[in-house]
């Protein structure tokens, strides 16, 4: 028998969608603005995966969970199908759950000898489970959270689940990765100031752990990102809305357009006019009700490759529908892209995910009328 920690940050990624770039220490204004509560349904999804993985494959793994109660666990088990001799509750939490009942499940888990902990959450999540058990046991993160930067994280739920399979059948070793965190309250002041937390272990496997995030800078960075922002200058349509995604790439074409775009926001322009700034889902759709032709702009931060599903929430499955795949302009500088072989998606939607798998592969605008292609990598669903 396997036995295994779980844990969920229940309000993990609900600021990603109202515009709040995290949920730390802002849930009431989360909520205030319409903030509806999402890692459940992606720990569900894990879960679901993992009892149909077994099912289809004929591997039947004799797993225990130990958990928390309500939200953080336990009714996400239920609801998966999993029987009560199938899990433990070995942690109660109140109706307010908070980060200091992760790191009592987590000392728990410890104490019960578990082989793995999965948690469902964002980079505040992994710290919190990080610091309590050092090294002592691995971690895996079903990613949920708006900030997703550590090397824990696998690529999506379905990801979580193959990731678990091949752990427990000894098909995996344990890497060594790092638990890196991003300073919130700088980041909605549109600074980013990220840094190494830790190191934990992990059952690491490529093309389903994604690799913590890099910041790449070369000396022509300036230059390059000069050329693709008057490239989409000169490009612009009249009458068009423009939907500018966060980054520095895109923060250049604001500053071409003399307009002042956030780092780490989502702007909207119109006839090169800044219209929206830092906005939300619903601020978003509010626009394309008024706007019938838009366009939107994203780019890759780092080096996880991901356009959609990190970083930028408010790009919910909804908003993406509206503006139409074929609408969709990815811009990057060659030096970042040199270290992506492949442009990530993540929707949380599985029919809008085939719909991007559908098109193979995306170009990139990498400079002056200079364009590269690459292929377009959604979760694997079972």
């Amino acid at each position: 028998m396997h036995l295994l920690g779980f844990v969920i940050n229940p309000i993990a990624g609900m600021g990603g969608r109202v515009g709040l770039k995290g949920t730390d220490d802002v849930v009431e204004k989360a909520i205030k603005r319409g903030a509806e509560p999402i890692s459940g349904q992606r720990a569900l999804e894990m879960l679901k995966s993992l009892r149909r993985a077994q099912k289809v494959l004929k591997r039947v793994l004799p797993i225990q969970w130990v958990t928390v109660s309500g939200a953080m666990g336990a009714d996400v088990l239920r609801e998966a199908g999993f029987s009560s001799d199938e899990y433990r509750v070995v942690h109660e939490c109140g109706e307010k759950t908070t980060r200091e009942d992760t790191r009592k499940a987590c000392s728990r888990f410890r104490e019960e000898g578990v082989e793995l902990i999965v948690f469902c959450g964002g980079d505040g999540t992994a710290r919190d489970v990080h610091d309590v058990v050092i090294t002592s046991v691995p971690i895996l993160g079903i990613p949920s959270g708006v900030k997703m930067h550590s090397g824990v994280f696998g690529i999506n739920p379905d990801s979580v689940a193959e990731v678990i399979m091949a752990f427990l059948e000894g098909n995996l070793e344990l890497g060594e990765v790092e638990i890196m965190d991003l300073d919130e309250e700088q980041y909605r002041k549109g600074i980013w100031s990220i840094k190494l937390h830790g190191i934990v272990y992990t059952p690491f496997e490529r093309n389903y752990i994604q690799n913590a995030k890099v910041i790449i800078q070369g000396p022509s960075e300036k230059e390059i990102k000069e050329e693709i922002s008057e490239y989409i200058t000169e490009e612009m349509e009249e009458d068009t809305l423009y939907i500018l995604g966060p980054g520095s790439t895109l923060k250049a074409i604001g500053d071409h357009l003399h307009i002042d775009k956030t780092l780490l926001g989502i702007d909207a322009v119109y006839n090169t006019v800044l219209i929206a700034k830092d906005t939300t889902e619903k601020d978003l759709l509010s626009l394309l009700k008024q706007y019938p032709s838009v366009k939107l702009i994203v780019s890759p931060i780092g080096a996880q490759g991901f356009i959609l599903g990190r970083g930028n929430l408010q790009l919910s499955p909804e908003v993406i529908r509206k503006i139409g795949i074929d609408n969709i302009l990815v811009v990057a500088s060659p030096s970042k892209l040199r270290h992506m072989d492949v442009l990530r998606i993540d929707t949380q939607d599985r029919a809008l995910d085939e719909a991007f798998l559908k098109k193979n592969h995306l170009r990139v605008i990498v400079g002056y009328h200079t364009m590269a292609v690459r292929k377009v990598e959604v979760p694997t669903h079972i």
